[in-house]
């Protein structure tokens, strides 16, 4: 088994509540996030009702299929994903909880804090590493677009 684990800020210029509310909406984040240069290809909601904790949702990456759910929901200020991957035959290949800490700034600006934890199992163990590159330049990617959303809403 590997872990690591990746802390990232930025400020965003807009509202905590607008923040926080892009980043909890599952279906609009294929709508905003990158998708070039990405191993993500998209996100849907498995489960009825509004975003909050427990709501389930499904990842398509270049890896496959990544099942997860909201494991925190602390509006406006703390929101965390869960996902997972499982190998054919059951067994966990690997899991990651992104999360988001908010802070007021000022009105109209809003302190990021991305933090994101994975973990590997198995055959993934190795790769830790090179999984580790991938996720600092996903997680860095998805602040980009997160900034530049608000930038072009504005």
């Amino acid at each position: 088994m590997g872990e690591t684990e990746l802390h990232l800020e930025r400020v965003v210029r807009a509202p905590i509540e607008a923040v926080f509310d892009k980043l909890a909406d599952i279906e609009s984040i294929n709508e905003w996030q990158p998708h070039k240069g990405s191993i993500r290809r998209g996100s849907r909601k498995t489960s009825d009702g509004p975003v909050g904790l427990g709501t389930t949702y499904e990842d398509r990456t270049l890896f496959g299929k990544a099942p997860g759910e909201v494991a925190t929901f602390e509006q406006p200020t703390r929101l965390v994903y869960h996902w997972w991957q499982d190998a054919p035959w059951g067994s966990r290949l690997a899991e990651g909880w992104p999360g988001y800490t908010l802070e007021v700034v000022s009105a109209q600006e809003t302190l990021v804090r991305h933090d994101a934890r994975l973990k590997t199992y198995g055959l993934y163990g190795p790769a830790t590493p090179v999984m580790r590159r991938i996720a600092l330049r996903e997680r860095t990617a998805v602040l980009d677009a997160l900034e530049a959303s608000f930038t072009r809403a504005g």
